[in-house]
């Protein structure tokens, strides 16, 4: 059923583009990994403070407040970048378990973040308990770390 579909993507101008360059797919991708890098980053500042690991002398809300930009412009740029590196090889991805993890876990990880993760983030310090607060870090370190994995194992399979 998707299928038909995904083989019309790669055929599309923008896939045979990046297919056809020598360079267009490496840009491209860098600009891709340069926007996980960033929310990846972003991310930790928060998660790692939720977990009290780090900048304890720092509110969450405040962290969380200052990271949102980083972490809204860099999600936009994996977007946007990661749409011509799919439609390059739209029918591998298609085929992949590996791209399927990520988009899986690129779909919980965006929920994730921009609900249960931004209420316990934005709360006053000692609303919620610190065994609340490690569980969100957590989960938002898996799921994160997920899309990351999954997005190196789609370029090391098939």
């Amino acid at each position: 059923m998707l299928l038909p579909l995904f083989e019309r993507l790669e055929a599309s101008a923008i896939g045979e583009a990046v297919r056809g360059s020598l360079w267009l797919f490496p840009i491209v991708e860098a600009f891709h990994l340069i926007g996980l890098a960033v929310i990846g980053g972003a991310i930790l500042v928060v998660d790692f403070r939720l977990l009290g690991l780090t900048l304890r002398s720092h509110s969450v809300s405040r962290l969380a407040h200052d990271m949102q930009p980083w972490v809204v412009s860099s999600l936009v740029l994996m977007i946007v970048s990661g749409i011509p590196l799919f439609l390059s090889e739209a029918i591998k991805c298609y085929y992949s378990f590996a791209f399927w993890t990520k988009m899986t876990a690129l779909l919980g990880a965006v929920l994730f973040t921009f609900t249960l993760r931004r209420v316990v983030a934005g709360a006053p310090e000692g609303r919620y308990s610190p065994t609340w607060n490690r569980a969100v870090a957590l989960t938002s370190i898996a799921l994160w770390s997920t899309v990351g994995w999954g997005g190196r194992w789609i370029g090391f399979s098939g």
